[in-house]
């Protein structure tokens, strides 16, 4: 699987590559979590979510902030402790086999943990002898990950010089100095430019290609439409959705209609017209988005209720549904 770069290979085709294989057994999941409950004084931020990562697949948690994510992060890489149910992380219990777990994985969370008064290359060598790698062996292991994450002209800076996505990209390559069974990647790429998200992009395709299992939580819709074979809406504390990307698509109308309107009045009289149908009215843009069947018929049928003297809508488009309208329409934001 590569997410963008040409003669990529999409996480829908490696789930068809997949698709012979029979359903996981409980020891074939890196992530198997079932009941998850958490509260912190007195408001509940998990409510009994059950959660499934089958090795060497990427699952990606998605919801507004405040759903739970990181939460469940924190619990599934043993820093927080669950206050109901359990979860078993590559093959270990995560709370009476804590060790072992952290043993087996690696988490790159929401802010690069790294020493800025420390060069990349000191950075990556010191995570190396704290693994448990040699002097050569950590030089060795320092000198690939520089070259595997373009760093190698920056080795020898401070990381203080760093710039977001350079000091993101060491992040993700100190957590992979000893490559573990599940990565955890709380949203890897919140503030990076977009070039620099495209990097990120690449580098958690290759591991997906290397059948190392991703679970990844994010706020970009494209990110988990690209890179995750599954994907989990949570929204204030409870699973609202889960499937591929495809089949989250296919529960809310194939197709959405897209309104250009004339003015303000007539934003104001479609919407009234459209009642619930509409999705999103941007009256800055002056456009309406609403459900839509389809086909001709039913389109011009629409139009002609709405703007029956044809005077409102100046243009109007079709388009097919997308991860943000599955998440509009399935979580309370």
């Amino acid at each position: 699987m590569r997410a963008g770069g040409d003669g990529g290979v999409s996480a829908a085709a490696r789930r068809g590559a997949r698709s012979s294989q029979t359903g996981p057994e409980r020891e074939e999941l890196a992530v198997d979590a079932t009941g998850l409950e958490k509260s912190y004084g007195g408001m509940q931020v998990l409510c009994g979510i059950d959660l499934e990562l089958p090795r060497g697949h990427v699952l990606a948690l998605l919801g507004p902030n405040g759903a739970g994510k990181t939460t469940s992060v924190r619990i599934l890489s043993t820093l927080s402790q669950a206050d109901a149910g359990s979860a078993r992380v590559a093959g270990f219990d995560v709370v009476g086999e804590r060790a072992q777990v952290r043993r087996r994985i690696s988490l790159t969370g929401q802010y690069a943990a790294v020493d800025e008064l420390q060069t990349g290359e000191e950075n990556l060598r010191m995570v190396a002898r704290l693994r448990g790698l040699d002097r050569g062996q950590a030089a060795g292991r320092a000198g690939e990950l520089l070259e595997r994450f373009d760093l190698v002209d920056a080795a020898r800076r401070r990381v203080g010089t760093y710039s977001g996505g350079m000091r993101r990209r060491l992040d993700l390559a100190m957590s992979l100095v000893t490559e573990p069974d599940v990565l955890f990647l709380d949203e890897p790429t919140t503030g990076l430019d977009p070039r620099s998200r495209q990097a990120m992009w690449q580098v958690v395709a290759e591991l997906a290609q290397r059948e190392v299992s991703v679970f990844l939580t994010t706020q970009y819709l494209e990110e988990a439409d690209r890179l995750a074979d599954h994907i989990v809406m949570l929204d204030r504390g409870r699973i609202v959705a889960q499937g591929t990307a495809a089949e989250l698509k296919r529960r809310v109308a194939e197709q959405r209609l897209v309104l250009m309107l004339a003015g303000p009045d007539a934003l104001a009289d479609v919407a009234w017209a459209l009642g619930d149908r509409a999705i999103e009215i941007d009256r800055s843009e002056l456009t309406i988005v609403a459900r839509c069947g389809g086909n001709a018929r039913k389109v011009r049928a629409l139009l002609d209720e709405i703007d029956p003297d044809r005077s409102a809508i100046n243009d109007f488009a079709i388009r097919d549904a997308t991860l943000d309208d599955v998440f509009l329409e399935l979580t309370n934001v």
